[in-house]
């Protein structure tokens, strides 16, 4: 099955050298920071989670949306995800190793991840966290290995493996869960202790996952002979326009407690994000920014007609991506910093060495989805064949 990867068009190769550059050039940049230590950031002892935190953050949330395609094939026998499915696992497996890779960098000490295993904390969210990634890449492998095999093979799946797809679902609603858990616990921090945040984060995620689907699927089809199905994409621009209908909603039941309130320990942090505290607003246009592309997929993914044209879906999706990527990428982490519990305000924006980090790791993903939908292709495409 593997040896599909090891052929294909001038294009995949191109695909595979130019994602294989960049995460080599982000390599050597985790370099220099692992020699330099987390001083080459532009964090700090106010701001001490940034850029990778954020990517972490997403990108669970990208993992998750699997579930999105497997519940309904599955669970409902949902027939128009049967060629969408193991897209949407293929997908789930890179996003969760991404995630691994950005708490790696994180910590400045690749080391220290080890004292989660060595010395476990059952008290810590942290803990419970790395359990619930773990856990839902295990079972991504073990799912896509046997499904997919079974598929290359021309016979039925093993019935037992039904039990692990089952679980898989609530699973992929944890993973998320406990990310939101990671921040909600930590009463020094108003901005994040709010019981709307894994709502908000579950929410956002089933937005986010199926239009990076759409468009992953759009992409395929233009430039394969593999077809993951018309009523499967527009199934999953409904999802994506209800599922961030939802997270505009809780967004605004946020900014409603806040405003109305007027408690200072929770308004100022809005205020740091929208309109900024004094000369603190580097992160002001890039919220709005997130704020209008997502109001505007939104409305546009509400219009039917406008939907089912796959160009302007096409652009919705990758408007809610963008979005979505801004604000839990970036604002939502750093804004819970700033102002700090004492009223200091620090300002945070990440360096070219983080950047370049961050870019890295995107490559690696990348990379690693560009393989596994040639392997996909190339099975789908003999069994047709034949």
């Amino acid at each position: 099955m593997f040896e599909h990867a090891f052929k294909g068009s001038l294009r995949y190769w191109a695909l595979i050298f130019l994602f294989g550059g960049l995460f080599g050039v982000g390599f050597l940049t985790f370099l220099y920071q692992y020699m330099n230590g987390l001083q080459v950031t532009g964090m700090s002892r106010d701001v001490s989670w940034g850029l990778y935190i954020g990517q972490l953050t997403f990108f669970v949330g990208v993992a998750a949306s699997a579930v999105m395609v497997v519940l309904p094939y599955y669970l409902h026998n949902f027939k128009a995800f049967g060629r969408m499915t193991v897209l949407g696992e293929f997908v789930a497996i890179p996003a969760v190793l991404m995630c691994m890779l950005f708490v790696l960098v994180d910590l400045g000490q690749p080391a220290r991840m080890m004292n989660l295993f060595l010395h476990p904390t059952p008290n810590s969210m942290l803990f419970w966290d790395t359990v619930a990634l773990f856990g839902y890449l295990g079972l991504n492998i073990l799912i896509t290995w046997f499904v997919f095999g079974a598929e290359r093979k021309g016979v039925p799946a093993p019935r037992w493996i039904k039990f692990f797809i089952i679980l898989s679902v609530p699973w992929a609603f944890s993973i998320h869960t406990v990310t939101a858990f990671l921040y909600a616990g930590l009463g020094a921090r108003p901005f994040w202790m709010t019981a709307v945040l894994a709502p908000r984060f579950l929410a956002s995620a089933f937005a986010a996952g199926p239009s990076l689907l759409i468009l992953l699927a759009l992409i395929v089809r233009k430039f394969t002979t593999f077809d993951p199905g018309k009523e499967a994409i527009q199934q999953l621009g409904r999802i994506a326009t209800y599922a961030m209908a939802a997270n505009i909603f809780l967004v605004g039941m946020e900014l409603f407690t806040a405003l109305y309130s007027g408690i200072p320990e929770h308004l100022h942090h809005f205020e740091y994000l929208y309109v900024g505290l004094g000369e603190a607003d580097t992160l002001v246009p890039w919220m709005w920014t997130s704020a209008i592309l997502g109001v505007a997929a939104m409305v546009m993914l509400f219009v039917p007609s406008i939907r089912r044209n796959e160009t302007y879906l096409a652009w919705a999706a990758a408007m809610i991506f963008i979005s979505l990527w801004i604000d839990k990428g970036l604002g939502m982490v750093v804004a819970g910093y700033v102002p700090s519990p004492l009223g200091a305000v620090t300002e945070y924006w990440p360096t070219l060495p983080e950047w370049m980090i961050v870019f890295g790791i995107w490559a690696l993903g990348l990379l690693l989805i560009t393989v596994f939908y040639k392997i996909v292709i190339s099975v789908r495409e003999q069994a047709e064949q034949a």
